[in-house]
């Protein structure tokens, strides 16, 4: 999972409800590509699709896609590896999005208040 150190070069994950393969690719710093691919390797990461095939993420994929990111690229696990630990600690991992969510809402609302003062 990210921490919230390592969040900081990401950019924060905006208040919608489906994002599109190219919005996600940008908010998780990873190309397309590795995210179909993702999706094969991880059976938790499933966008909706809809006409035309097209993928659409939500913000609990987003998080996944970050956490997974993590874990290959910070965290130097293997993609068996990520996919063990994942699945492995589904209830603590669970737990742990929880709490980044909490943590991204609080930081929104934070901006929102400072806009409100001003």
């Amino acid at each position: 999972m990210l921490e919230p150190g390592n969040n900081n070069e990401l950019p924060p994950i905006p208040a919608k409800r489906y994002f599109t393969i190219g919005e996600v690719s940008d908010l998780c710093g990873v190309k397309p590509h590795v995210l179909r691919y993702w999706e094969q390797e991880f059976p938790s990461l499933k966008p909706v699709k809809r006409r035309g095939n097209r993928r659409y993420y939500q913000r609990h994929d987003v998080i996944l896609i970050r956490e997974i990111r993590s874990l290959l690229y910070e965290q130097g696990y293997t993609i068996g590896g990520a996919r063990q630990k994942l699945e492995g600690g589904e209830g603590r991992e669970e737990a742990r999005r929880s709490v980044q969510i909490v943590r991204q809402i609080r930081t929104e609302l934070e901006e929102v208040l400072d806009v409100l003062r001003r």
